[in-house]
């Protein structure tokens, strides 16, 4: 359990020099602990280290740990693809934030199961940077007209936006996926779009965080490099195979 201590510590040291290294104060970057696969008493550990925003690609994992995490302050992010028939149990488990909202029809049953249940729920638009089918996402041509379509609806807030970049050994393969999400933001700030938020922008993992801080990032997404290997790599786990799918 001391190793993802040491490791967090590693990796907040990683995002502060990188921060530093391009004239960005660290504080503006925060670390989400990617937390597929690993058990509760492991996330417990890691909050201990005062890092508590984690991030679930399934649903049924949150599921699976709720009771054991609900008694610890934490901010829950949900990352993965989002199914509309899975939208009301999303709700009720109390996700913070889905960071994968990337169609119109999603953001509309989302936002009416939101109106019946009275609240509110911050999101960010994922835009396939890559263009790889392998990946879900709205494409960057069509990105700024779907941020307008969720704006006119009440429950939920957009607060930027979500890209998972070209998987690659070299940083600088994956800095135009970077690049372009960055680009998309500041056309979405310019158009200064009624009830919009470009806070953030959440892109990069262990791999290429220092690449994606210097193009913008506010959200680095890191798994195996704090809780260790899984069976298969976080490519895995990010690559749905099916973008059709509702």
């Amino acid at each position: 359990m001391n190793d993802i201590l040491f490791n967090i510590r590693h990796i907040r040291q990683r995002i502060t020099d990188a921060c530093i290294k391009c004239g960005r104060n660290p504080s503006e970057v925060r670390l989400l602990m990617a937390t597929k696969t690993v058990a509760p008493d492991r996330i417990i550990t890691a909050f201990e280290s005062g890092e508590t925003l984690i991030g679930e690609n399934k649903l049924q994992e949150i599921k699976e740990k709720y009771d054991a995490l609900k008694d610890y302050s934490h901010e829950q992010h949900f990352i993965g693809h989002l199914q509309t028939n899975k939208i009301k149990e999303i709700i009720r488990y109390n996700v913070d934030c889905v960071q994968s909202v990337d169609r119109q029809e999603l953001a509309i049953k989302l936002n009416d199961r939101l109106k019946r249940e009275r609240r509110n729920l911050d999101i960010l638009v994922q835009v396939n940077t890559s263009g790889e089918a392998s990946k879900f996402g709205v494409s960057p041509d069509k990105a700024v007209e779907l941020v307008k379509q969720i704006a006119a609806l009440d429950h939920l807030h957009i607060k930027g936006l979500m890209t998972i970049g070209l998987f690659s050994d070299d940083p600088e393969e994956t800095r135009p996926c970077f690049t372009l999400l960055s680009q998309l933001r500041q056309q979405i700030i310019n158009l200064n779009i009624a009830g919009v938020e470009m806070k953030e922008l959440s892109m990069g993992m262990s791999g290429d965080l220092e690449t994606a801080i210097e193009e913008g990032a506010t959200i680095i997404r890191v798994g195996t490099a704090i809780f260790g290997k899984r069976v298969y790599p976080d490519s895995y786990y990010w690559n749905e195979q099916n973008p059709n799918q509702s």
